[in-house]
């Protein structure tokens, strides 16, 4: 089976059905595959309703009797159920939509699942997982556990089990391969056991990275990265690139305008890659650098040299508004020089395009700033020799080592990744190993270190009135909120929520809300906004990580932050301090605290040093921790996690190794299988 195959390449969705999957990411069999359940439940076995306990998680047959919006502080949908025998249930749901009543139409039957609540007469359920039936008789009861999934509204759970269990009957793969030689399970077990687990398995231990089932496949995403990575710097291996005399007049000027000094740190990276750039070995450097270490500024004296030589640089950032950013800040740090940054982004007009990919192919554009749209068909390069990626705070970094050739046919180009979460230096060892690697580790003179507080949430009222304070001097603040819930819904109802409850708490400031299910365009506009000055507090989910640059950001409050890793916490915590001004981050937390959040917030508060950060969340994310049920994300994988995982990484080099002399069918199996629709720019 063509695990990149589109989901109706194999089942009959209808279109509706099919922009429902899309809406969860699920695009293709390899994403229907790899959504996960996120919990396991128990729906063998039926219980009476006249024999809950309070507490129970329990399984109920039952027949709607009937269902009404009762008013208290706010509205509350309630359906009262009744089995067989007479006992009745009533179902609450706090939050639903204005139609979802006329679901629970009376004489309806139904199979439901939830926690039981005997806090009065008759015992209740608040949002239950539902299955309705055509009649009152029951189907067959499940034999395995009943996986959960996470969802979008237009997908029910009977959905997802529907999808993942056709495509599993169709599924054909060979039960023995390079990695059951080395005792791991097939991959077809290992699929079958995590969406169809036996009732004697242990719900819990399936959710751990340390099944078997998930070890399986864990190691071949690994494998298949490794693979791709391999094969990427033997392809570039074989080339040679344009030599880059360094020291030109054009960098001398440029540093002696610049309006600050390099930093000592900033020197020593310039001089490595100055170096690695005169030679006609492809470069392929990795640059670590914390929030705020002058990354840019690097960026800009490597594509001064090239530059120089009469030669073009392409810089390619995550997203347009980052694009915008980057090209606006070059704009103003080359202002002295002849150079001006082109930007490409999917904003501009036909026209305007058509202008700009006129003078890239003339080579009249020497700077060409951009999303991954810069390595499209359309755009053609006059002599393209150095390549700039910022890759924010992604790991997935050698997927970008194969971008396809655009420069001259004589040669490849050089290429130089930044990074702004320092990758623990043991981890960097066994990842990116023969790859040079440069770490500025000095922050710009002047910048004030980030004063860090952690609060308890019960002082919420006592800190938005120091938000008010912050703002009406004329500086801004973020305020984060988490994914409270799997549910699309949820994450956005509380972001509203506390949009509003703001807006009514500082009603003479300006609150707007950014979340990652807007259109880009209105995010866009959002964050611009708040940019601009516009808006006072941008209350947002995680999207703002890789967001706005605003020098005028001056508090960053994060809801909830036991519930992030030590990374995101970090990364969140630089969108702030990136002025002059003193900065402050404050960490809300919700008690009781776990022992390991307990340890991530200390170590936010003892520390601002990235690279410190990175080993602790190397350290507290090693051992027993849940997998969850991210889909890829950030860091292009589905399930590997190479802080948590980075211990199998050398094996992972050698057998990789092994394949690509004595067995390159199962090699390019796992490449197709893993990577295949990912790397349509790539080239391996």
């Amino acid at each position: 089976m063509d695990f990149s195959a589109e989901l109706n390449a194999i089942l009959s969705l209808s279109p509706y059905r099919t922009r429902a999957f899309l809406r969860a990411d699920v695009k293709t069999i390899r994403d229907l595959l790899l959504h996960l359940p996120q919990r396991y439940e128990d729906h063998s076995r039926l219980t009476a309703m006249n024999d809950l306990q309070d507490g129970q998680t329990a399984f109920v047959h039952g027949q709607v009797i009937r269902a009404e919006i009762q008013q208290y502080r706010r509205p509350v949908l309630t359906v009262l159920l009744r089995d067989r025998a007479g006992g009745e249930l009533y179902l609450r749901y706090f939050h639903f939509y204005p139609n979802q009543i006329k679901t629970f139409r009376a004489g309806r039957w139904g199979l439901f699942y939830g926690k039981i609540n005997r806090s009065f007469a008759l015992p209740e359920m608040s949002h239950p997982e539902i299955t309705w039936l055509t009649n009152e008789h029951l189907p067959p009861l499940p034999k395995t556990w009943y996986p959960i999934y996470s969802s979008v509204q237009g997908l029910t759970q009977a959905h997802w089990q529907q999808a993942i269990n056709d495509v599993l009957k169709q599924l054909v793969i060979s039960e023995t391969d390079a990695l059951t030689q080395k005792g791991f399970l097939s991959l077809a077990q290992a699929l079958r056991i995590l969406h169809q687990p036996p009732l004697t398995a242990d719900p819990n231990a399936l959710l751990l990275p340390q099944h078997p089932a998930r070890q399986r496949l864990i190691m071949e995403e690994l494998c298949a990265h490794q693979l791709s990575f391999t094969q990427a710097r033997m392809h570039q291996q074989q080339k040679t690139a344009p030599e880059l005399p360094e020291n030109s007049v054009l960098i001398q000027q440029f540093i002696a305008a610049l309006p600050f000094t390099l930093t000592a740190a900033q020197k020593r990276v310039h001089a490595e890659i100055a170096a690695d750039l005169a030679k006609n070995a492809p470069m392929m450097r990795l640059v670590q650098g914390d929030v705020g270490s002058g990354k840019t500024v690097i960026a800009l004296l490597a594509a001064l040299q090239a530059i120089a030589a009469g030669k073009q640089v392409a810089f390619m950032a995550p997203t347009e508004l980052l694009a915008e950013q980057h090209a606006a800040n070059m704009k103003k740090l080359l202002k002295l020089s002849a150079i001006e940054p082109v930007l490409l982004t999917g904003k501009l007009s036909a026209k305007t395009k058509r202008a700009r990919l006129k003078a890239i192919e003339r080579g009249e554009a020497a700077l060409i700033v951009g999303t991954h749209a810069l390595f499209q068909s359309q755009v053609n390069y006059h002599r393209l020799a150095l390549i700039i990626i910022d890759e924010q705070h992604r790991f997935g970094v050698h997927q970008r080592f194969q971008l396809q050739d655009k420069s001259h046919e004589e040669w490849a180009p050089h290429q130089l990744i930044l990074t702004a979460t320092p990758i623990p230096r043991t981890l960097a060892m066994s990842l990116y190993g023969k790859l040079s690697t440069s770490i500025i580790d000095q922050l710009p003179a002047g910048r004030k270190s980030i004063q860090t507080a952690v609060m308890s949430n019960h002082h919420r009222d006592t800190l938005i009135a120091r938000l008010g304070a912050v703002c009406r001097k004329g500086q801004q603040a973020y305020w984060v909120c988490p994914f409270i819930e799997e549910s699309d819904v949820f994450v956005c109802e509380n972001g509203e929520a506390m949009t509003a409850y703001l807006q009514r708490s500082l009603p003479d400031l300006r609150v707007e809300f950014v979340h990652g299910k807007l259109s880009s365009d209105a995010r866009r506009e959002k964050m611009e906004a708040f940019a601009a000055g516009a808006v006072d507090i941008l209350v947002a989910t995680t999207v703002i990580e890789v967001g706005v640059d605003v020098a005028n950001a001056t508090l960053m409050i994060i809801e909830n932050a036991e519930r992030f890793g030590l990374s995101q916490l970090h990364q969140l915590r630089g969108r702030v301090g990136r002025g002059s001004q003193q900065s402050y981050c404050v960490l809300l937390y919700q008690a009781p605290l776990g022992e390991n959040a307990q340890r991530r917030l200390a170590v936010m508060r003892a520390t601002t040093d990235g690279f410190q950060i990175a080993e602790e969340d190397l350290l507290l994310r090693g051992a027993g921790e849940l997998l969850g049920t991210k889909q890829t994300g950030e860091n292009g994988f589905y399930l590997a996690d190479l802080t948590r995982d980075y211990a199998h990484l050398p094996h992972v080099a050698q057998w990789v190794e092994t394949w690509l002399c004595e067995d390159k069918a199962f090699a390019a199996v796992l490449q197709k299988r893993w990577l295949h629709d990912k790397t349509h720019y790539l080239r391996v």
